[in-house]
């Protein structure tokens, strides 16, 4: 009996010491390792409160309020996170307490709860009691110095992220549009001055693609004006890019197809984060995309109008318009709708079923 009593001690133990191990793996691997990571605990918190907030903002009868609700959800999300690994170091610890002769289970949760918190109120005074002890109490003022260190560098993020996003609303208005941008950069500066633009948000492209990959709460934090959004801002320069590309009768520009590639390359990694499907190496017209080619003579139209030199074949300008845009329109409109992004033209203002170029699944 004896025997298998140390049996059952060493098995609660080691399911403790699992479980300890499991959260704070989950606390590295989601705030200090530097790269995308699926982290099952995290997926599962966010998902919880995501589900709490979709109930509440169901319930909305316009976007302004649904914008207002979800604006908590990140930051709400986000501060669960540490409590969701106390509570399983919590856990952990009080049956390895238990394991070693900690009686009753609720004098080791106890014990637990008082070491982790490093409150000190309650103790049993042995030897691997105190070395437990110690040790948890090490991580818990490790997982609130883990957090002290996230914010700063998510918020360092999300500020770089929203200059640009900001600054994009004098050239672009607001919702932005791909035609304003060039109607304007025409009427003000040049359209040579569109370089610079390209240059800038190839920069941009390449944080977000770091940023919102390995801090991926971000990508649900919401600008502070609720018209606007990263991922709206990112679908207007892309189409600004196309559209130049293939239909502005003017030289080509390497940096416009190097800001594109630089935007879909981003955009793509965030979907493979979120186990958003896309067709990997698509070709128009095998995948269609989710404008059509009436929108498109439309802008056209509204260019020329304006007075933008275009090329002569507007058949071609149309191939080439949409053999750029099919390579980030589904990973594009998926994360609008994943973000419950505001309205803007070619983008949020059409669902993800719209998204000829193949159905895509949101796995988040």
């Amino acid at each position: 009996m004896e025997f298998i009593n140390g049996v059952v001690s060493v098995i609660v133990f080691l399911a403790g010491a699992s479980i300890v191990g499991y959260a704070v793996m989950a606390a590295v691997r989601t705030v200090v390792l530097q790269r995308g990571d699926q982290v099952r605990l995290t997926r599962y918190v966010f998902h919880s409160i995501n589900a709490l907030f979709q109930m509440r903002a169901r319930k909305a009868q316009t976007y302004l309020e649904r914008d207002r609700i979800m604006a908590l959800y990140a930051p709400i999300s986000l501060l669960m996170l540490p409590i969701a690994w106390l509570v399983l170091i919590v856990i952990g610890y009080m049956l390895m307490y238990r394991a070693i002769g900690v009686q009753p289970l609720y004098d080791a949760l106890k014990v637990s709860g008082s070491s982790v918190f490093t409150l000190g109120f309650f103790t049993v005074d042995t030897l691997p009691v105190t070395i437990l002890e110690f040790t948890e109490a090490t991580l818990g003022l490790g997982i609130v110095a883990l957090l002290l260190s996230y914010l700063p560098t998510m918020y360092s993020a999300f500020s770089r992220r929203e200059t640009l996003v900001t600054l994009l609303e004098v050239r672009a208005d607001s919702p932005p549009s791909a035609v304003t941008l060039i109607t304007r950069a025409h009427g003000v500066r040049g359209l040579d001055y569109l370089a610079e633009l390209w240059e800038l948000w190839e920069v941009w492209f390449a944080e977000i693609d770091e940023s919102h990959t390995s801090l991926s709460a971000i990508n649900f934090f919401r600008s502070p004006q609720p018209d606007r959004s990263w991922i709206t801002a990112a679908g207007c320069v892309l189409d600004t890019a196309a559209l130049v590309t293939a239909v502005v009768d003017m030289p080509p520009s390497p940096e416009a197809q190097l800001c594109i590639r630089a935007g879909f390359v981003a955009l793509r990694h965030i979907s493979d984060f979120f186990r958003i499907e896309y067709y990997p190496d698509p070709h128009f017209p095998d995948q269609p995309i989710s404008i059509t080619r009436e929108e498109f003579d439309e802008a056209c139209k509204e260019l020329a109008a304006a007075g933008v030199p275009l090329k002569a074949d507007f058949d071609q300008a149309w191939l080439d318009f949409a053999g750029w845009r099919v390579n980030y329109d589904t990973p594009l409109l998926a994360l609008c709708e994943l973000t419950m992004a505001p309205y803007a033209p070619w983008s949020s203002d059409r669902g993800i079923q719209r998204a000829r170029g193949g159905r895509a699944k949101i796995g988040f």
